[in-house]
């Protein structure tokens, strides 16, 4: 059995359960995007039920343009005005440079990657980077609040980075 196949099992007894379909914008008209980590559960971190918000996950937590682009659907199409970024301690994207890991690939498969991994040295620095990367696009202009944290791993806590 792969692991897939005991998601599938978890899923009938999920289904078993399900009250039916929520409203499609989320109920508290917020969007999170948080680093992709395995041991970040963004539901538990905030208190989130299903259908309170939408919650965007990558590698690191970063503003892309991707973030970006389902930051204003979320917003034009679908109500929310709070955004909250959350990183976290021990981060892998703290293990390496985006120049060193694009060369890795390309010496593997002979194409260096078009996009950058947007790997950072300093947590608090690229939290700030990604608030700044929020307010500063014309694409996303209906944000009430723009909140950035960092999550410690050790002690399940938050800690709010400001821009300033």
């Amino acid at each position: 059995m792969t692991v897939t196949d005991q998601y599938l099992k978890n899923n009938e007894e999920y289904a078993a359960g399900f009250t039916g379909p929520l409203p499609l914008p989320p109920s508290k008209h917020v969007a999170v995007l948080a680093c992709m980590d395995a041991r970040l559960d963004v539901y538990r971190i905030l208190g989130l039920q299903e259908g309170e918000a939408h919650v965007i996950r990558n590698a690191g937590g970063v503003v892309t343009d991707d973030e970006i682009r389902s930051l204003a659907i979320s917003q034009r199409l679908l109500g929310t005005t709070e955004i909250i970024l959350i990183h976290h301690t021990d981060c892998g994207m703290l293990t390496f440079t985006d120049d060193d890991f694009k060369k890795s690939i390309q010496d593997e498969v002979g194409i260096k990657p078009a996009w950058s991994a947007e790997a950072f040295p300093d947590l608090d620095e690229d939290v700030r980077q990604s608030l700044r990367r929020i307010q500063a696009s014309p694409f996303v202009t209906a944000t009430t609040s723009l909140r950035g944290f960092v999550f410690d791993v050790a002690t399940g806590k938050l800690a709010e980075v400001k821009i300033d």
